[in-house]
C-alpha cells in the first residue's frame, strides 16, 4: 500500500471514530455542585449504601408493614444484614417525625462509618414541608457528632412515596439545613457554641433525578440569601 493510500486510510479511520463518539449518548455526571451555596454542596449519584463518608443520613417512614422498603433501602438493608427489617417494629424504631437512631460501624464492609436514620412519620400524610425539620436535624446531628461532611439521602421514593418531585422534597431539606447553619452561626458568634460546624453536604439522588434535585436546591439558597 503506498504512503498516500495509507494516510488516507488513517484519516478515514479516525472520522469514522470521531463520528461514533459523537452518536453516543453523554452519561451524567456522576457529581453535580451546587453553584452559589453558602456551604459547599454537591449533588452525587449514588446509592446511600455505596457511599464513603463518616455519616450517611437516611429517612424512613413509620414503621408498618404498609411501608415497605425499595431501592436503596433495600440495598442499605441487605448491606446491615437485614437490620433495618428488624428495629423497624412499633416496639424498637417507631419512624416517628423527628425520631433518630445512629448505626455506629454496621459493618466491616460497609463504606459509611455512621449511619444515621431519620423518621419521617405516617406516609400517608407526608408533604415536602416535613422535610425541613429533617435539613435541620441533618445540620445539628452532624454538627454535634464532630462530623463535617455529612451525606443525605431523603429516600423519599425508595420509602414508598412518588407523587412529590425530588425538587421540591431537596429545596424543603436545604431550607431547614440552611436555617440550623445559620442558627449555629448566631451560637458561635456568640460564643455559645461547643460542636464543630459543617463545612459541605453532599445529596445523594438517582441519575433521573439528579437536575431536578440540584434546581430545588438552588431556590432555597436563593430564597435563604434574600433574607
Amino acid at each position: 500500500m503506498s504512503n498516500l493510500n495509507q494516510t488516507l486510510l488513517a484519516l478515514a479511520l479516525i472520522c469514522a471514530t470521531q463520528q461514533y463518539a459523537q452518536s453516543q449518548p453523554v452519561a451524567p455526571p456522576s457529581s453535580i455542585d451546587v453553584p452559589n451555596a453558602p456551604i459547599p454542596m454537591r449533588i452525587l449519584v449514588q446509592s446511600p449504601a455505596d457511599t464513603v463518608t463518616d455519616l450517611q443520613v437516611i429517612c424512613l417512614f413509620q414503621s408498618s408493614p404498609a411501608n415497605t422498603l425499595h431501592g436503596s433501602l433495600i440495598e442499605t438493608n441487605q448491606q446491615l444484614h437485614g437490620l433495618l427489617d428488624r428495629i423497624r417494629r412499633p416496639d424498637l424504631f417507631r419512624g416517628e417525625l423527628g425520631e433518630t437512631l445512629l448505626i455506629a460501624a454496621p459493618n466491616p464492609g460497609a463504606a459509611a462509618r455512621k449511619l444515621l436514620i431519620v423518621g419521617l412519620g405516617d406516609s400517608t400524610t407526608f408533604t415536602p414541608r416535613r422535610m425541613q425539620l429533617i435539613g435541620e436535624i441533618l445540620y445539628r446531628e452532624a454538627s454535634r457528632l464532630g462530623v463535617t461532611h455529612p451525606f443525605f439521602a431523603p429516600t423519599i421514593l425508595d420509602g414508598g412515596v412518588a407523587k412529590f418531585t425530588t425538587g421540591e422534597v431537596a429545596e424543603q431539606v436545604v431550607t431547614g439545613f440552611l436555617r440550623a447553619a445559620a442558627t449555629e452561626k448566631a451560637l458561635r458568634d456568640a460564643k455559645a457554641s461547643a460542636t464543630q460546624p459543617v463545612t459541605a453536604l453532599t445529596f445523594l439522588a438517582g441519575a433521573a433525578h439528579a437536575a431536578d434535585t440540584r434546581d430545588g436546591i438552588g431556590k432555597a439558597i436563593s430564597a435563604a440569601s434574600r433574607k
